[in-house]
This record gives C-alpha cells, sequence and structure tokens, in this order.
C-alpha cells in the first residue's frame, strides 16, 4: 500500500469543529461589518508580484523571507498574497473607483507566508479585512476600530482581549521622532542585534518593533513619538481617543506600536491577548497612506485592519464556543416500498428550510444508530402501514416520545 500523502508543511484541513469555527467568524464579520456599512470585495489570491514588493517594502521580511513568488508560464513574475491591504487597493484603481470615496470594504479569504508554522501561525492562514479607503477624517479609524471591538464581542471573545492604541503622528512628527530614535540608538548600538545595527540609520522604527530580546532591553527606554507630535497630529489622536469612547471602546495606550513603512500614519492598534501565548495579537491595523498612488491612483488616505482567522477560531475553542454541528431529521424508510415516500418526505423538508438526513441503506435499527450519531433531532419514520394510512411515525429524540403525524403536515408540524 502506498504512504498516505500528508498535507503540505504549514497548511491544515478544515474539517468538523474546525470548519465550523472557521465559518463562524467569518460569517459573524462579514454581518457585523454589514451594520456599519461594508461592502465586501473579492480578488484574486495571486497578484502581480510588484503589488507587494511596492507597498510592504523591498526590505520587509515578507518580501525577502516569506513570499510565494515564482514565474507563471508566461514569464510574469506572480505572488499569492500575504496580506489583503495592498491588492484591495489595486483593485480600487483597476475598477475606477476612486471617484467614488470613501468605499468601506470587508474581505475574507486565505494569504500565504513561508514562515515556520506553530501554533495559531500557518503558511496557508486566513483573514478576515476592513478598510475605509479615502477617509481622511479620524472617526474613521474609531469606527474601524469600533467594528474590529463588535466583531469580537458578537464571537464572545473580547473579554479576553485588550485594544492598544499609539499615533505614529504626520510626516513632521515622524522625521522628528525619527531623527530622536537614531541618536538614542547609536548611543546603544553596540548592545543592539546585527538585524537592527543594520537597519538603524534607514529605518528606526523597525528597531522599536524588534522581537530580539537584547533590543528589547534597549527599546525600553527609547523616546516615544509623544514628545514629537505637532499639534495637527496631537489633536488628530485626541480625536480618535474620543471617538472610542463614544463607541463604548475600551483600550489602552502603547508607545511601542510602530509601524516601519513610511506610508503608515496617526493611529496605529493591536487588539492583543494572553490566551494564545506568543501569538498575542489577534486584530491589528492602522492609518496609511501611498499605497493607492503606488498603483496608479490618486493619494489617498485609508485606514483598516487585518484578523487572523485561525487565531480567533483558536479563542472560540479555548472559550468553548465551538458552534455545535446542525441537528438534521432523519428520515427513515422501512422496506423498499417506503424509499419513494422517503424522500419525497425529505424534499418537503428541505424545501422550508429543515435539514434532513436519508440514511442510504440498512434496517430499521441501523439506521437509528445512524441517526443518534448525527445527534438528529427527530426521526421520521415511514413504513407500509404508515404508506396505506397517509401518515409518518415521529418520533422525538430528545424527549423520547413518538406520535403519528400525517403525511402532509409534516412540514409544517416540524417548522
Amino acid at each position: 500500500m502506498a504512504q498516505p500523502l500528508q498535507p503540505a508543511r504549514g497548511t491544515h484541513d478544515l474539517i468538523g469543529e474546525d470548519f465550523r469555527r472557521h465559518h463562524h467568524v467569518v460569517d459573524t464579520a462579514r454581518r457585523v461589518a454589514a451594520l456599519y456599512g461594508f461592502e465586501e470585495w473579492a480578488t484574486p489570491i495571486f497578484e502581480d508580484t510588484r503589488v507587494f514588493f511596492r507597498t510592504l517594502g523591498e526590505t520587509s521580511d515578507v518580501v525577502t523571507k516569506e513570499m510565494y513568488t515564482f514565474e507563471d508560464r508566461g514569464g510574469d513574475s506572480v505572488t499569492l498574497r500575504p496580506e489583503y491591504t495592498a491588492g484591495l487597493c489595486r483593485a480600487l484603481v483597476t475598477n475606477g473607483l476612486t471617484q467614488t470615496l470613501p468605499r468601506k470594504v470587508f474581505a475574507a479569504g486565505p494569504m500565504f507566508r513561508y514562515e515556520r508554522p506553530q501554533k495559531g501561525r500557518y503558511r496557508q492562514f486566513h483573514q478576515i479585512d476592513l478598510e475605509v479607503l479615502g477617509a481622511a477624517e479620524p472617526l474613521a479609524d474609531a469606527e474601524v476600530i469600533a467594528c474590529g471591538w463588535h466583531i469580537l464581542s458578537d464571537l464572545g471573545v473580547a473579554e479576553g482581549t485588550v485594544l492598544e492604541i499609539n499615533t505614529l503622528g504626520d510626516a513632521p512628527s515622524r522625521d522628528a521622532y525619527r531623527a530622536a530614535l537614531i541618536a538614542y540608538f547609536l548611543g546603544h548600538k553596540d548592545g543592539l542585534s546585527a538585524e537592527s545595527q543594520a537597519r538603524l540609520e534607514r529605518n528606526p522604527l523597525r528597531v522599536v518593533d524588534s522581537k530580539d530580546a537584547k533590543d528589547k532591553a534597549i527599546v525600553a527606554d527609547a523616546p516615544t513619538i509623544h514628545a514629537h507630535l505637532t499639534p495637527e497630529a496631537s489633536a488628530f489622536y485626541d480625536s480618535v481617543r474620543r471617538h472610542l469612547d463614544r463607541f463604548g471602546v475600551p483600550y489602552r495606550e502603547n508607545p511601542r506600536i510602530v509601524r516601519g513603512l513610511d506610508y503608515y500614519s496617526h493611529t496605529a492598534f493591536e487588539f492583543v491577548t494572553d490566551r494564545l501565548g506568543a501569538q498575542g495579537t489577534v486584530l491589528g491595523g492602522g492609518r496609511y497612506n501611498g499605497l493607492v498612488e503606488e498603483m496608479g491612483g490618486p493619494s489617498t488616505p485609508c485606514v483598516g485592519w487585518a484578523a487572523g482567522i485561525e487565531r480567533l477560531s483558536l479563542l472560540l475553542e479555548g472559550a468553548g464556543r465551538t458552534p455545535p454541528a446542525p441537528r438534521p431529521v432523519a428520515v427513515i424508510p422501512v422496506g423498499e416500498a417506503a424509499e419513494a415516500v422517503a424522500l419525497d418526505a425529505a424534499q418537503a423538508l428541505r424545501r422550508v428550510g429543515l435539514a434532513a438526513e436519508v440514511a442510504y441503506k440498512g434496517n430499521l435499527k441501523r439506521r437509528m444508530e445512524r441517526a443518534n450519531k448525527l445527534n438528529a433531532r427527530a426521526a421520521v419514520i415511514i413504513g407500509d402501514d404508515e404508506i396505506a394510512a397517509g401518515t409518518v411515525q415521529f418520533r422525538d429524540l430528545d424527549a423520547g416520545t413518538q406520535e403519528s403525524v400525517a403525511l402532509a403536515e409534516l412540514p409544517a408540524r416540524l417548522s
């Protein structure tokens, strides 16, 4: 016998409870996003490599180490999407939608990054994504955060998460902050990791975001951006926090939340938890400018976030909130003549929105055993006597009761 094939490293199958949790996350997010006026888009899972090369930064870990990039048969370089935002900005431009801003967009689907698999992190993973494209007002920042909080609340996992926010200021604020960081880190250069030393003068914000233990110790005393904010940037941040208070979203400030790429500005935020071990961020995002322009469109202010479905599913599992499997009605024919009647009865139930299951084979005992395995809510038994009388035996499997019901009245009885 041939050796059974396994899923590719870093991928996983969604079956049973895993799929129900996954579906519940997407379905809940889709429903809540619609309440806030977001429309759903679907973009291709692979794009021209330049879509990500331009927007994620040539030296970012995603571009240099993690992207699945290959040349197709036509000689074009394409990349499996590692994140949603760049593709959504590309779609805004190529579909001629920059004249009808703002656009509020929700999306959900698979992403691909070549990284070391661990709990809650895969090479093919899934995200829900929310973007407001073309709104410069701080209310947009607060609303996308509030929508995220609403989704976490409806999933029943908000209690285990904390919203952390920071500001990245405007361009003058970041220029002043970058100079202050370089001056500080140069005084501690010998203690930094080799990677952070290489990044120091080119992009000191990446040093602030370093996961290296030595770097973290130095970063702990590094200056924050708040002393370098322009009055305009400070007012923007104040407005975001006021709106969050009005939305009733609790938060705490974390001055160490940064974004290393120049197109990020103003609000940066993360919903974090201590219930997933090292994988503490379940939803994160912020305000960004320049991505739409990189795709050939006009300068367009945007704000949004992404959340890992696998991580949210782990939170659901840990909280004991896995959605139950649907409970069908088991339709059980007894004898060959009853099969046609049973199929008609099952279809009648399905037409009124009730799940119905007809076992393919076996005697009454075996078919009842299958009904129990399916956790059926009820069983409808049809034999020769029932056919002659135009009835069925309706057995309530929870209550343990059984009664005769007219076949024609069965859908209404179960509804």
